[in-house]
């Protein structure tokens, strides 16, 4: 059997890493979210962008994985199980530091960072946040001068290609896949469910929370990450009826 797993912001939050919403009081809270996460921010405003990213970069170091990315780690060594395939919206290092190897990132990752200018790979010195600071200064590239900025995908930009196709491999030949802690609504990855379901694959949703997939979905559970995942193999035959 061939697992693809798509993973959004809710698995990653039960390790406490909160989504930009979450933060309600913060420091954070009066900025709009596409004035941190868009092409336009970062032109008009890229120390307050940078210093939001570095702390959230910081922040998930301070965290660990959850019950949940163990789980689909653990899923490659489930008898009967020949591929596991992670295929996440998250920017964090969870799912890889929980042991899970194919971990394709749709949207960037907080750990890896380029030069906005040359495109150059920055792996230099950065500084330390252990609070939320509104402005910091990014670092300058070596090559050209150009400032640096996380290899994150924002609003206004298109999706690696490279973790794209792999995402699109992944399902068109998964014979499950499980869509967990995600919305639905950003596209294009939520149309992956789509492209298992043509193929007559089963989807299962585990989400404690309705979204636009549950009415298609195969299954749908309406339980979090870290209680559904650990048990969602041994419950399978009896979840499609079997």
């Amino acid at each position: 059997m061939r697992i693809a797993v798509l993973s959004g912001a809710g698995i990653s939050a039960e390790s406490g890493v909160p989504t930009f919403r979450d933060d309600k009081n913060g420091l954070w809270a009066r900025f709009d979210p596409y004035e941190l996460s868009s092409t336009r921010g970062w032109a008009e405003h890229p120390e307050r962008v940078w210093a939001w990213y570095l702390w959230r970069h910081h922040l998930v170091q301070r965290v660990q994985p959850n019950d949940g990315h163990r789980a689909v780690a653990a899923w490659g060594n489930h008898p009967g199980v020949t591929d596991v395939a992670v295929i996440t919206q998250n920017v964090d290092n969870l799912h890889e530091r929980a042991g899970s190897a194919a971990v394709h990132h749709l949207h960037g990752s907080l750990f890896e960072f380029r030069c906005d200018s040359c495109g150059s790979r920055y792996t230099g010195p950065l500084q330390d946040v252990d609070e939320p600071t509104l402005e910091l200064t990014p670092p300058v590239c070596a090559l050209c001068a150009g400032l640096i900025r996380p290899s994150i995908v924002w609003f206004g930009e298109p999706l690696p290609e490279r973790p794209w196709q792999a995402a699109v491999d992944a399902v068109s030949i998964a014979d499950v896949l499980v869509v967990v802690g995600t919305s639905g609504l950003v596209y294009p990855a939520a149309g992956l469910p789509d492209i298992a379901l043509s193929r007559g694959a089963v989807v299962i949703e585990v989400n404690p929370e309705a979204t636009p997939l549950s009415g298609t979905a195969t299954v749908t559970i309406r339980e979090s990450a870290s209680t559904a995942l650990p048990t969602l193999l041994e419950r399978l035959p009896v979840l499609l009826g079997g």
